[in-house]
């Protein structure tokens, strides 16, 4: 019983570790995204 419950604890880390990595990295492709597409409306430009 106790090694179950260790090895569900072990996987559910893995998984939510994982799970934060990609959300991670999503966040940053929306990020350049949104750049782009403010640096495309003229939106970033020095003054």
């Amino acid at each position: 019983m106790t090694k179950t419950i260790g090895l569900a604890l072990a996987l559910t880390s893995m998984v939510s570790l994982a799970a934060c990595n990609t959300v991670n990295g999503a966040g940053k492709d929306m990020k350049s995204a949104g750049s782009a597409v403010s640096d495309a409306s003229g939106q970033n430009k020095k003054k």
